[in-house]
């Protein structure tokens, strides 16, 4: 990688405020900042860096008034932060170019496939499975029968694909996910054994998701477990059978989601949440790390902590409470 200040700043809509000549080969972090490495400012809490760091190029905020001299090229655009997401996504697309290719991997005649589609090598992809233009599909990947997989998508090595799923356009898949095992469903029997109940539904995947490595997405017993457009969940996730995730909501990692729930669209869902199953959370809703939700979420946009999580304001008032009788016992 190679860019001058101007390139970047037309290939990021944006002005240059220095030397449209400046040349970075590589990112840093604003506090790592060299000569050659291109940073940038999005959070005010790293200010302090902007005047301290030596790297060459700086992308800020189009607003951005320096309190002090800065020595670095500033690219000023609208969104620092969007910005060099989208220009990490641009190099990525310029260093990551895929023809077509087939690998050693067992196939059933009867497969689909796209134009330009990237195949690794030891993969096995069953019978009447239909492949999109330009999806990538690296190696020990097991895609099953009656699968369809959309356009421009990416799946890791030892990504499991179940029979019948339907995955959208640009999708990725991370490392080892799983699609579509069964989910945790046994009736008890009257001599205490359990007997096991078998899912026959699918998972339904919309466009634009990304789903992270060791995430399991449970088949639903009947109809579908739906993963909404836009969903982006994290590494080492549960999501059960028969759930429903709205469009763009994000999950982080170790979080679980039981059985038939149902979460909104827009909603922040931090790590090691746990959500009970067959209840519904409305749209916009962002849960705190490690809240534990056992009931339904009404109205929208609320944010959640604690177990059983309740509203932000409710939980300090009673750990207010909690924290003095703490200090009354101490005494």
């Amino acid at each position: 990688m190679q860019f001058t200040a101007k390139q970047l700043a037309q290939i990021l809509k944006g002005t240059v405020d220095g030397d449209p000549a400046a040349t970075v080969t590589d990112f840093a972090k604003i506090e790592h900042g060299k000569p050659g490495k291109l940073c940038f400012l999005a959070n005010p809490k790293y200010e302090h860096y902007a005047y301290e760091t030596a790297a060459t190029i700086l992308l800020v905020n189009r607003d951005f008034v320096p309190k002090k001299p800065v020595s670095a090229t500033m690219v000023r655009v609208e969104n620092a932060y969007t910005a060099i997401a989208e220009l990490l996504k641009y190099v990525s697309s310029l260093t990551n170019v895929h023809k077509r290719h087939r690998g050693w991997s067992l196939r059933h005649w009867s497969v689909k496939f796209g134009k330009r589609v990237w195949l690794g090598d030891f993969c096995r992809i069953g019978k009447k499975v239909v492949i999109g233009d330009d999806t990538v599909i690296y190696d020990h990947v097991s895609i099953g029968e009656r699968t369809v997989i959309g356009k421009n998508c990416i799946i890791y090595p030892g990504v499991r694909i179940y029979p019948g799923m339907v995955i959208g356009d640009h999708v990725i898949l991370h490392a080892n996910c799983v699609i579509g095992s069964d989910g945790f469903g046994n009736a008890p029997q009257p001599d205490g054994t359990w007997e096991k109940i078998e899912h026959l539904g699918n998972v339904i995947i919309g466009d634009h998701v990304e789903i992270g490595a060791n995430t399991t997405v449970d088949r639903a017993e009947m109809e579908s477990t739906i993963i909404g457009n836009g969903v982006k969940i994290d590494n080492l996730c549960q999501i059960a059978h028969n759930v429903q995730i709205g469009e763009n909501t994000v999950i982080a990692a170790m979080t679980g989601i039981a059985g038939s729930a149902i979460v909104g669209k827009s909603c922040i869902i931090a790590g090691q949440v746990g959500i009970v199953g067959h209840i519904k959370i409305a749209d916009h809703t962002t849960i705190a790390a490690q809240a534990g939700v056992i009931g339904n979420v009404r109205k929208s946009g609320q944010v959640l902590v604690g177990m059983p999580a309740i509203p932000h304001a409710n939980y300090m008032r009673s750990y207010a409470l909690f924290k003095q009788a703490g200090a009354d016992a101490e005494k």
